[in-house]
This record gives structure tokens, sequence and C-alpha cells, in this order.
């Protein structure tokens, strides 16, 4: 057996281990949805960095500082200046007010049956954006480690995504959390290991290492260059609209954190409102650490692989795998890689328990049985059937893009559906009176449409390949892009709020006005909060 496969094995042994001691005590909705609320601020706080920090943080942001220097740093500040969003805006009120899901936050004094339709839909199309990204990681990675001629980029995918499907269906919440525990510490040892041993390699010296940067070679189109990584324009260039791609971009990942429903779904796990600001200031803590450590990652990768030698051993997503074999060995090597299969295990679980919570509560509970169960413990048998789907669906795309698609761009693109359908429904109910249920659902369905229709039309989707241009690589639609920017967020972001804001001014509803005052009482004091998650 190789060092890889068994640490491989022996994680999935853990964590199967903890789903089993879950499933036992996953017994009801409250318990299978939210783990009865008894996870303690540092625990969800390690929960939530061990969400966030995916396989794109990982994987696809070392990746794209490797390959592009300083312009592939902007995907790192941008998720880490995020959070200070979700801990402003959203975390306490959304705790205060809601029960399972984003949209009780909405229903609260809105018409409960199209609002929660809405983000129903919108909730299942940013998770399953975000989870084919950590299945494209999970698949690159295994292959890479275990050999294509054992074990397929096809055959990876679908493990994971059937380890996924177990954790969610038996283990619910808990084994979520707890999973998603360990994977954030075993992910922060690792990548400070790896920051110190780049340092060592440069004698201690960040002058050294910085240096080196500046001095990066590789083969652009078969010609040897010298770039100096520490400037812009490598990737966002003048020539194709390179600052207002990078501008979308960061209102994509700033705004979009606030509205990612694996992320929101954590804050209904703890006790109460205070626990819940607690959890988020661990979270930034360590999720700070990690993104300025990414500076590391990547060009470490950059000056010590090379660009190259990346390019020839796996894409850029094994950036971090690779550094860390080129400095101390196989052993290490397998340790790094299977800490990333580690965090491509939790956020699909995360991904996968909030997709589904939100179908069964949100669409199946809520629209279809106007807000009843049939019979105990229905919602909860929807929410595993739901996971059984989503985790299907996730692993079709992954299939069919395949491996050299970059995970952090991919998740950068759910963002900006989240930014632009989720975030402004959420802001607008919590702090404007007028806001109505034609608001939310044209605001959800605005940013929804919107933000999914410039990506197909976006040089993501639609570009001319030259001849010979194969697999992963090749464009989807060879056609020249209509919309010139990768990612939409500053139009499709904008739209969404004018939608929710147009969609208000048509209507009035006196109900939803009324009860502003009752909503943000308790979302800012947490008054009646407690009976509510208690129903």
């Amino acid at each position: 057996m190789t060092p890889a496969l068994g640490m491989f094995l022996l994680f999935v042994l853990i964590t199967l281990v903890i789903t089993y001691w879950a499933a036992r005590k996953s017994q009801g909705a409250a318990a299978f949805f939210t783990a009865n609320r008894r996870i303690t601020g540092w625990q969800n706080g390690v929960a939530v960095a061990g969400d966030y920090m995916s396989a794109a943080s990982f994987l696809g942001i070392a990746g794209l500082i490797a390959f592009f220097g300083y312009d592939g740093f902007m995907f790192s500040v941008g998720w880490l200046v995020a959070y200070l969003t979700v801990l402003l805006v959203v975390a306490e009120p959304l705790r205060n007010a809601g029960k399972y899901t984003m949209a009780d936050v909405l229903a609260y004094r809105l018409n409960p049956r199209p609002v929660r339709a809405m983000a129903a839909l919108s909730t299942l199309t940013v998770s399953t954006f975000y989870m084919i990204a950590q299945m494209v990681g999970a698949g690159a990675l295994v292959t890479l480690l275990l050999g294509s001629s054992h074990v397929s980029y096809e055959m990876a995918v679908i493990g994971v995504g059937i380890l996924m499907i177990i954790y969610v269906v038996f283990g619910g919440m808990l084994a979520t959390t707890w999973v998603q525990i360990i994977k954030a510490i075993l992910l922060m040892a690792g990548t400070i290991l790896l920051s110190l041993l780049v340092l060592k390699h440069f004698g201690w010296s960040l002058a050294n290492f910085f240096e080196a940067v500046t001095h990066v070679t590789y083969h652009d189109k078969g010609v040897l260059v010298t770039k100096n990584f520490l400037e812009p324009g490598l990737r966002y260039t003048p020539a194709n609209h390179g600052a207002l791609d990078l501008i979308s971009l960061g209102m994509a990942l700033v705004f979009g954190t606030a509205g990612l429903p694996h992320i929101l779904v954590r804050f209904y796990t703890v006790p109460d409102a205070k626990t819940a600001r607690v959890s988020v200031v661990w979270a930034m803590v360590l999720i700070g650490t990690f993104y300025i450590m990414t500076t590391f990652l990547g060009f470490g990768a950059a000056t010590i692989v090379g660009r190259d030698q990346i390019a020839v051993s796996g894409g850029n997503n094994m950036s971090a795998p690779l550094l860390a074999q080129a400095l101390a060995g196989d052993i290490f090597f397998a340790f790094i890689a299977a800490i990333a299969f580690a965090t491509i295990l939790a956020v699909v679980a995360g991904l996968t328990i909030s997709a589904s919570t939100s179908f069964a509560h949100d669409f199946y509970t809520a629209v279809i049985h106007r807000g009843t169960e049939r019979r105990p413990g229905e919602e909860v048998r929807v929410a595993r059937i739901t996971a059984f789907v989503v985790g299907a669906v996730a692993i079709g795309v992954a299939i069919l893009l395949g491996k050299d698609a970059n995970v952090a761009f991919l998740v950068a693109l759910a963002f900006a559906v989240a930014a632009s359908a989720n975030l402004p429904v959420i802001v607008l109910s919590l702090f404007w009176k007028r806001f109505n249920t034609t608001g939310a659902v044209l605001g959800l369905a605005t940013g929804l449409v919107a933000s999914l229709a410039l990506i197909i039309i976006s040089p993501s989707i639609m570009k001319v390949d030259p001849p010979g241009v194969v697999g992963a690589a090749r464009h989807l639609i060879q056609h020249p892009p209509i919309f010139p920017l990768e990612n939409p967020g500053i139009l499709s972001i904008p739209l969404g709020f004018l939608g929710a804001i147009l969609g208000t001014l048509l209507s009035r509803e006196p109900r939803a006005e009324s009860r502003f005052a009752e909503l943000s009482v308790r979302a800012n004091t947490g008054l009646g909060a407690e009976k509510a998650t208690t129903d």
C-alpha cells in the first residue's frame, strides 16, 4: 500500500466512525439539520473555516498564484475580506430570525410559498456550482496520487461523491460539523508546515523569497520568458478588460460569501446570537491566517517547482501537493494530498446538507405541503433523498468538465450567483421596511437568471479554440464571447438589487411592512428566537 493510499483510507475510516457516532444522535429534524443547536462558538468557528477553506482555496488559489502571481493572489484577498460582510451584516440577524435555512428569514414577514420556492432554487444552484468545483479537485487529486492506471478521474469523482452522500444521509449536520473541524485542523497544520519549509528553502529570509518571486522563468507559447510575479497583469490584462474583470471578481467574492447557503446554515447550529458572533471571529482568525499563507504555497510552487513542471504534472490545481513533494519527498506529498482530500470531503458534505435541507424544508414542506409534514420524520427523509440527487448531478457535471478546470475559478462563479441572487434579498428583507414578496421573488429570479446567463455568454463558456484543443481545455460553445468578462458580478449583482427594488415598488404589502418592526427586534436582540427554534 502506498503512503498516499494509506493516509486516504485512514481519514476515510475516521470520518466514517464519526458518521456512525453522529447517526445515533441525529434523530429528528432539529438534530439532522442543526445538530440540536449544541455546537459551541469555537467548534462552529473552526467548522465554518473548514467549510470555507475549500479545494478552491487550498488547490485552486495556490495554482492561480503559481501561474499568475499577483493576479492570482487577488483571489486570496477577496476571500479573506469577504468575511467582514458576514460578521457585520448577516451572522447575528440570521441566527435570531431563522430556523434551518436562509429562506426562514425571508419568509418571516413575506408570503412564504413563493419566497421559499425561489430561495430553494437559488440554494440548489449555488450549492451545485460549488460542489462541482470540489469534485473536479477531488478527481484530479486522487488520479495524481494513485496513478491514472489504478484509479481513473471518473472513478475518483464517483468515490468522493459516494462518501459525501454517506456523511450527510446518515450523520446529518453533526457528522458534517466534526468532519469539517478535523479537516480544518489538518489543513492549518499542513499549510503552516508547508509555509515553514518554503521559508527554510530560502534560508528563512523573506527578502530572498520575494527576490526569487521577481524572477520566475517558464515557457510561454514555446518561448522561455522571465516574469516578475509581484507585478499585476499576468492574468488580468488591459487587452482583456483586466481592471473590470478584477473588480467583478472582487464584488463576487466579497458579497457572495454572505449569500452562500452552506455558510449561512452553520449559524443555525449554535445556541444563540452571541455564540454566532464568537464563531465568526474564530473563523476569521483561522481564515485570515490561512489566506496569508497561500502566498508561500503559490509563490513557493512557482519558484521551487516551476510553472512548466506543474503544468505537465497534473495542472495548476496540483501546485501545493507538488510543492510538498519537492520540499520533503513522497511522504509529505502524500500527507498534503490527504489533507486536500479531507478538505474536499468536508466541504462537499457541507454543501450537500445545505442543499438537501433547503429543498426538504423550504420547497417540499413549505411549498408543496404548505408547512405541514404528512408523516413524522418525512422532512428528514426527503432531505436524505435530495442528497442522493444533488450528489449525482455534481458527479455527472464534474466528469463532463474534466480535471483541468481550475477549481478556484469555478467557485468564483458560485460566489457570483450567491451575491447576485441571495444577498440582495437578505439585506433588503432585514433593512428595508417597504420590501415585499414581489421584490424578493423578482430579486432572486433576476439575480439568478442574470448571473447564469452572463456566465453562459462569457469567455468561461464561449470561445473559439485553436485547432487541436481537446478535452477539458476546450470551450463548451465555439463562438466569440458576447459578455467580455469572466466573472459576471459587476453586472449581475446590481441587476439582482435592481430586480428586488423594482419588484418592491410595483406593489404594497401591508403585512410585510407591519411585521418589519417585529423582525428588526428579533434580528437585533434575539427576543423570541429560542421559541421559534424549538417549535
